[in-house]
Parts: C-alpha cells; structure tokens; sequence
C-alpha cells in the first residue's frame, strides 16, 4: 500500500511499520520506490533516481515540488533502496545545534562503515550561513544531502549548495494519480461515502496535492456517514468549496484548458465564460488565479509585461477581499490577458536556453566579465580586459559575452507585436552595432 504524500520527518527507515493509529496518509506511505505514484519520470528504470539505486551509488540530491508530491517519502525509500543510514532534520524546526548532533552522528557513523542520508525538509528555510555548513559533510562524504523545497532551488539556495546536489522537479499529481491514492484507500479502509460525481469532485479540489486529499477521505472515513454524499453534500460536510460540474463531465481540467485556450486566442467573451463556468461550480479561485499567471507569462509575456502584474495583483486582491468580492480581480485580470497582444517568445526562449544550458554543462565564461575579487585571481587573469558599457559610445561595447567554445546563440526571438516590436527594435540596434565594432 503506498501514495504518494509529504509527512513530518522523523528519523528511521523506510520499511519502519507506522502504528496502527497513524494517520492515513502514513499508513499508505510507499514501501519501495516502485509503490511511487506520479514520479516515473525520476523513479522509473529510466530516471535519475532509478539509475542510481540500480547502479548502487547516490548523490546529493535536491527535489523540488509542489506540497504533497511525495519528497519525503522518496529520501526514505532511498535510503532504504542503497542501504543507507536515514536521518531527518526540518529547517522548520531545528538550528544549528540540531545541524551539529546530525553531522556528529553521520561522522560517527561513517567511522563504523555506515553512509548516511540526511534528509533536510524545508531546505530553502535554512539562511545562507546554515547551508554553508553543509558543505564539508558533503564533500567529505560523511552525509549525502537529500533536500527538499517547494520554492525554486536557483534563488532560495546558495550556488556552492547547488553546485553539489543534483536537482530533480517533482510533478503536481494528475488526477489519475490521486485516483491511485483514493484507490488504496479504499482497499484499506473500504469505499467511501461518495457519489462517483462526489468523488470525481473530491479529486479535483485537491489541486495536486497528495496528502490533502488523503487527509480529507479519513476526515469522510471518520465521520462514518450513512449514506453517500452528493456533491453539495460534500462540500456542506468539507466546509470548502468543492467544484460541482455538469453531468457532461466537462470537469476541471476541461474547463481550465478551454479558459486557457480562449485567453490564448484573444476571446475575453468565452474566456469570461468559462471562468464563469468553473466559479459558479464551486472551483477554488486561487486555481484560477494560478493559472492566469501563468497564461500571463506563457502566452503574453514581453508583449504586455504588466500582463504579469495584472494577474499577481488580482491573486492579491482575491486574498484580502475574499469571495464574491475578490472574483472581480480575477475577472479583470481574465479580460485584461485576453485582449493583451500575444507572444510565447519568453516560453520558447526558456526551453531552448535550458536546453542549451544542459548540452553544454560547466562551459567557463570568458574571463573578461568574470569578477576578480582576489589578487591572485586578477593576477591569473581574471576580469583583464573587461570594456565597461556606460563608458562606452550609445552605453554599448558590443563584447561578446558566450564561453570560448560556444558560438552565440538566439534563444529569445521578440515577435512584431505589442511591447515586443520595440524590444525587437532594440535588439536589431545593438546587433548592428555589435557587428560595426567587431568589423
């Protein structure tokens, strides 16, 4: 029995028995990394993870994820899977002291031939000082580092951290995945007291997250309701909105879909509809908000950027006001990205710069623009050279800026469109420019 959810770390191994009183969640914690719903894509035979148990070998790693995606349950079941030795802190609730009884018990582990895992929840809640001190355990090979965040690793963790632990995203669970869970469930504590819609429902309102969604089917196991509960039932008996869609099953990630795509396709009149739609169901407006975020930077991006700001200042003002009151944000937000002009050069530029940031590993910038804070750096080199663009004609030098042994590349390509036409306009000066002086 498994799923696929977060729970307070606590030291021991993966194949510990939870009490029989233990929550649900931690009676259906996974017991070896195949039990993993929603995160093949790193645990499967052909994952970062898969590879290392199978080759017997673990780095430090950083897994990055939404709540309840399975981030502590995956640190146990790799210590278990590599023989290692678990122990668990949380930057929610230790120091430094904490920090120092960990590193003393791994050091003295090791002495006996025993490797440690230490698992840090929370990682990104420790300042820059406490994750400097992992650094030579880490490289000494007394502890392998398993961290995990909810936030992003590249601004909330230090780049000496980063540069030792490998990063692995964990995806938000689809609701084929959550159903696995509620299936188990159900195999351990027998049906529950939900309509197929009801349930379908239940799904849907836990946005992802595994360990909400087991949490609230014990609440329903606990209460041991009589009879099946509809949908409006279920959410009088939750106390929380729960999305009540029409019996043709355009459910929520329908719904979303066709929003997104009608803001996409400049409709603000069935963009407003469906947002409509999925509202007066009953759907959480801080999905909503969620996603018209990221339709924001996705499908507008430098065209309008204050589509972006549109969008978080209608998450906000949802926040203070609450519903109904706060659902105008989202709506104004919602028509103010669908009449936005469009470009997806922001979101192709990602991609291919990741790309090309993979294909290319640790290339060394040109030693020019890299700082020389040390005499002996600047003696090696470091910084000679560098043209300082203010002090430059029009504020451009036109220096090339790619490592040596990488040609420039164009990952951003602005379309004639919105605010991208002048950025377009920009970058076509500077490139003129930048070929006059290297001519």
């Amino acid at each position: 029995m498994s799923d696929l959810f977060e729970e307070e770390p606590a030291q021991g191994f993966a194949d510990d028995e939870p009490a029989r009183d233990a929550p649900l969640a931690d009676r259906l914690r996974p017991r070896a990394l195949e039990e993993v719903i929603g995160q093949s894509h790193i645990t499967g035979p052909e994952g970062a993870i898969g590879r290392m148990v199978a080759a017997g070998r673990l780095s430090s790693l950083i897994l990055w994820g939404p709540p309840g995606t399975g981030k502590t349950s995956i640190a146990r079941l790799l210590a278990a899977a590599v023989g290692m030795r678990y122990e668990a802190v949380s930057a929610v609730f230790s120091g430094v002291a904490d920090l120092k009884k960990a590193f003393a018990a791994a050091e003295t582990a090791r002495k006996a031939g025993q490797k440690t895992l230490l698992f840090v929840d929370e990682i990104h809640r420790f300042n820059r000082a406490q994750q400097d001190s992992f650094l030579p355990f880490v490289e000494s090979g007394a502890v392998t580092l398993v961290g995990a965040t909810t936030e992003n690793p590249s601004f909330e963790l230090n780049a000496a951290l980063l540069s030792r632990a490998q990063v692995l995203i964990l995806h938000r669970l689809d609701a084929e995945a959550l159903g696995q869970l509620l299936d188990r469930a159900e195999e351990l504590e027998g049906p529950l007291p939900l309509t197929p819609e009801a349930k379908d429902a239940l799904v849907a309102s836990a946005d992802g997250d595994g360990r909400f969604l087991l949490n609230q089917a014990e609440t329903l196991y606990a209460a041991n309701i009589p009879a099946p509960l509809e949908l409006a039932g279920l959410g009088q008996f939750l106390q929380r909105r729960v999305a009540v869609y029409d019996k043709d099953r355009e459910g929520h990630y329908n719904l979303i879909s066709a929003l997104h795509k009608a803001v996409r396709g400049s409709d603000p009149q069935a963009a407003l509809y469906y947002m409509a739609r999925m509202l007066v169901a009953g759907e959480e407006p801080l999905f909503v908000a969620r996603r018209l975020i990221r339709m924001a930077v996705e499908d507008i991006g430098m065209a309008d950027p204050q589509a972006l700001t549109q969008c978080v200042a209608a998450k906000d003002a949802y926040q203070f006001l609450g519903s109904p009151e706060g659902e105008l944000a989202l709506v104004q937000a919602c028509i103010y990205i669908a009449t936005a002009p469009k470009s997806n050069a922001a979101y192709m530029a990602q991609k291919a710069a990741w790309k090309a940031a993979r294909d290319t590993g640790s290339l060394m910038p040109p030693m020019n623009i890299v700082n020389a804070p040390t005499k002996l750096m600047k003696d090696a080199g470091y910084g000679a050279g560098y043209s300082y663009d203010h002090d430059a004609e029009d504020g451009f030098s036109g220096d090339n800026y790619w490592p040596q042994d990488m040609d420039p590349q164009t990952f951003y390509a602005p379309v004639e469109r919105g605010f991208e036409r002048e950025v377009k306009k920009r970058l076509d000066y500077w490139e003129k420019l930048r070929g006059e002086r290297r001519g």
